[in-house]
């Protein structure tokens, strides 16, 4: 079974998959407060699909913080944001939220994918 929650990073420089990207979801819990639920980081297609456990999400607002300075470092390449935080909101946690990325050095832009 699938985790409720899943992203897929493209690297759009090279037309491929961005592996090796670390990422880190969490909830929001108050007023700027946030709370860690989990870590991964992006297999050879780009992709973690197992960021929470399958029935254990909750409505709420939630982000993926994509450590994109990592990931160009070891490319060897210089960029401009060195990480991408892109917030949701969960209002029926029976759904699955996947969440892409599309990255190259100086831009990203995110949609909510199927």
């Amino acid at each position: 079974m699938t985790s409720p929650i899943t992203t897929h990073v493209l690297d759009t420089s090279l037309g491929r998959p961005a592996a090796g990207v670390p990422v880190m979801l969490e909830i929001r819990t108050g007023e700027d407060l946030w709370k860690e639920l989990s870590r991964g980081v992006t297999d050879a297609d780009g992709r973690i699909s197992q960021l929470l456990p399958p029935g254990h999400l909750a409505g709420g607002v939630y982000r993926l913080r994509f450590d994109t300075d990592a990931y160009f470092r070891k490319q060897k390449v210089q960029a401009f944001y060195p990480h991408v935080t892109v917030e949701f909101l969960v209002s029926d946690a029976k759904q699955h939220y996947h969440v892409p990325l599309l990255l190259n050095p100086y831009g990203y832009s995110t949609y909510r994918g199927s």
